[in-house]
Formats: structure tokens, sequence, C-alpha cells
């Protein structure tokens, strides 16, 4: 559909939708305009951006990917010089930054990719300030560190706002739901509900969404939002801390911090870019919330090579990164380090690494 098109199937919906009183009968029915109302804004946002230009690309490297998100002016271009080896530009003035700046922060020997995201403003979702793209690139991260003026916390209030209306959560689980499709007419069977929908909604929900044979489970508690999101699979669920920015301006930063950890639920790390202080501290939590370890594999018990694996990693999972064909010979492994009861343990392959661990794999036949 053209824009004109577009904009006259949102008013009316938006025109069926204010005539649609609520009650528990309309409750899906209303969860259901709802999201079709946001899918033509959107359309209508990508048909104006698709005209204007293209969006940013960025290209992931590294162990993990870092993007730092904030208002224009937060500091971020000056802490990415801090955290890695950029030379991002930085002035006292809003939109310094233009494009994504990436950079490389080395850390326990693992390579952390950083990217300084341009400044989001007030409705960003909706394009402005090119803040749709940016939002969109962000996706590609494994963290967001939200960069916030300690005398302007609402900054965060707002960016969360953002990335709410483009369907990004922080720091919230999926809600675990399966909807698989059938070829069969057979209806719609539900194997798990522990939603609070009652079988019948659920049903009409999905049948509303073109959906009229389908095997379901549900085992968390969901709203009928919830479902809906999920079967149009269009939310994002995305780890983040907070670098609250600029505390040498403030005298109760320290309340401020406690204030925002309480309200969304994230790690805050008082800093100042400016001056420098607790940019080590900063550093040290970008990697524990990655949920990351570093190991160092030693063939001969003497050279020691880094090797960068997600928490809960085992031997076999190590192998395994390595080479295939090392992880079907390998049976054992000789452990030195927190994971280790004594130095150069034997351990099976369900043993479970932890950060600093040295390994020596052991082959089948010895």
């Amino acid at each position: 559909m053209g824009k004109e098109e577009l904009e006259k199937r949102l008013d009316e919906l938006k025109e069926e939708y204010s005539h649609t009183k609520y009650n528990k009968a309309t409750n899906k029915h209303l969860g259901i305009l709802r999201k079709k109302i946001s899918e033509i804004k959107e359309e209508i946002v990508e048909s104006g951006k698709r005209q204007k230009g293209s969006g940013f690309f960025v290209k992931k490297t590294g162990d993990a990917t870092v993007a730092l998100l904030g208002f224009p002016s937060a500091g971020k271009s000056s802490l990415i010089n801090l955290l890695a080896n950029t030379q991002s530009k930085t002035a006292a003035y809003a939109f310094t930054t233009t494009m994504i700046v990436p950079g490389i922060m080395l850390y326990k020997d693992s390579h952390i990719q950083v990217f300084d995201m341009p400044g989001i403003i007030e409705d960003a979702h909706k394009g402005v300030g090119g803040g749709r793209s940016v939002l969109s690139a962000l996706k590609t991260a494994d963290l967001i560190v939200f960069v916030i003026d300690a005398a302007i916390t609402s900054q965060l209030d707002m960016i969360m706002k953002e990335l709410d209306a483009l369907h990004i959560r922080v720091n919230q689980k999926a809600p675990r739901i399966e909807v698989i499709e059938l070829q069969k007419n057979t209806g719609i069977e539900i194997g798990v509900n522990r939603s609070g929908i009652s079988e019948d909604d659920i049903k009409d929900v999905l049948n509303e969404l073109k959906i009229y044979s389908a095997f379901v489970r549900i085992r968390d508690r969901i709203t009928i939002d919830d479902l809906i999101e999920a079967v149009l699979n269009r939310s994002s669920y995305m780890n983040g801390i907070v670098a609250l920015n600029k505390i040498d301006t403030v005298v109760d930063y320290k309340q401020r911090a406690d204030a925002i950890s309480k309200k969304w639920k994230m790690n805050v790390v008082p800093i100042s870019a400016k001056d420098r202080i607790n940019i080590e501290s900063l550093k040290a939590e970008i990697y524990k919330s990655l949920g990351i370890i570093t190991i160092y594999l030693s063939p001969d018990g003497k050279e020691r090579n880094p090797m960068v694996l997600k928490s809960g990693a085992n031997i076999g999972d190590a192998a395994m990164r390595l080479h295939t064909k090392l992880s079907d010979v390998t049976r054992s492994a000789y452990i030195t380090g927190p994971s280790a009861k004594f130095d150069r343990q034997r351990v099976g392959v369900e043993h479970e690494l932890a950060d600093g661990d040295t390994v020596t794999f052991i082959r089948g036949d010895r």
C-alpha cells in the first residue's frame, strides 16, 4: 500500500478502536486492533525512510558487541574513547556523532566490540532524528549500555519509552510461548496453558491472526498482547546496564543511581568520563553483564591461549569451539583455576568452566 492508503487504513482502525467499548468480551479484539495500528504506523515510517535513504549498517566482530545508547551530549563519545581504541569526535553540543563509531575494548584477553550510537531524542521510534534506524541497528548488540547524564536521569525514562514502542524489551525474559502451525486442518490444540487466558480466547486470537491449525504451549502467565507479540515475532529481548555519567556535576549521584536501579531493575555504574572516574568498574560490569568467560588453552602445559565462551560452558563446549574433530575425541581434560579443586585436576567433558580456568584437553586414547 502507498502512504495515502496506509494513512486511510490507520484512520479506519483508530475509528474502530475508539468506538469499541472495553469489556472482557472485547479485550482480545482491542489487543489485536492495537497491534494492527502499531503495524500500520511502522509501515508509514518505513515508507518515508525508504524514500529518504538507507539506515545504519553494523558489522559485528570480536567476542561480543556492546552498544552505547543515550541522548545527544550524554558523553558517549568521550566514554568510547576511554573504553576502546577510537577517535570518536567529542564536543559540548548535541548531535556530534552522526554515524555509528566502532571500537574494541580489551578486557581479560577478550575483544569486546563497542558501538557509539548516534544520539537518541524523543519520538525516535517515529523516525525523528533518524532514531528508528539507530534503534534497529541496536538489535545487533549483545548488551546495551545506557549512557545517562547524572543531572538529567529522566533521559532513561524517555529512552525506555522509545525502545518499548519498537518492541525492544530490556532485562526481560521472553515469555515461553510456542505456536506450531500445522499443515493438516486439525484446529487449535492447546497442550500446555499456564497463561491465565482461557483456551477459547487463545483460539479466537489465533484465528483473528489467520492461524486456524496449530499446536500451542504456553508455560508462563501472559496477556493477550504478549500472545499477539509472540505470534507476530516482533519483540527483541536485550540485556542492559546504566553508565550514569557526569557524576562530577551532581552531589547526590549515589541516590540517583539507587533510584534508577530500583525503578528499572538494572545495574548502575556511576562514572565521569571527563575525570576518568570508575571507568575500570564499568569495564568489569560490561564483561560480567555480557555473560562471558575467558579460559586459557594450554596444549603443552606452558603456553596459554585465550578463548572466550558463554558462561555455563563446559569442557565439551570448549573442545567443539576449537574444532569438531577435537570434540569427537576429547573425553576429559586437566583443569587449573577457579573451577578446579586443585591444580591439574582431571575432569570429564561435562565439567563446567569458570572465568580464568586453564585447560589441557585429553584425548580418548590417553
